[in-house]
């Protein structure tokens, strides 16, 4: 494992423990050059998920993808980074558990909204206005109304 602080390719394992009910094992390590620590995640290799775009090209579903637009709707909100680890677990587990190897773009973007919806109104609002990408005022507020009315 490289070291991210001086690329050094040997580290010692210092504690190792399972996380997310044992479907991860968080691993820290120490350096062998530098002595820094850092934290690394085993997990087992799935079936690859492709991910359908809305121009019909395919790619191989990227966690990191999730994480930085659910960062990025929550941006200066109360929300911990453990909530949005969470959902994004949940929603990557749902993937993984249908028997479909091929979803669509739009159906992860929903199951992150509906996520966003629960963490934070103000997240979710926001991922809902790059997602759907509204054209106008009036676009934008019926989408506030729709969740006004679902309160």
């Amino acid at each position: 494992m490289k070291c991210p602080y001086c690329s050094y390719e040997e580290s010692k394992v210092i504690d190792s423990r399972p996380t997310d009910e044992g479907e991860r094992i968080r691993r820290r390590r120490e350096c062998l050059k530098c002595q820094k620590r850092f934290t690394t995640y085993e997990i087992i290799e799935s079936l690859p998920i492709i991910v359908i775009k809305k121009d019909k090209s395919r790619e191989v579903f990227n966690r990191d993808k999730l994480v930085s637009g659910m960062l990025r709707a929550c941006e200066k909100r109360p929300v911990s980074i453990n909530d949005i680890e969470k959902a994004i677990d949940e929603i990557e587990a749902m993937l993984q558990n249908s028997l479909d190897r091929e979803v669509t773009s739009e159906h992860i973007g929903e199951l992150v909204m509906d996520k966003l919806k629960m963490l934070d109104e103000v997240a979710y609002v926001r991922f809902a206005s790059v997602y759907r990408q509204f054209k106008d005022i009036s676009t934008f507020m019926d989408e506030l109304n729709k969740l006004l009315t679902d309160k």
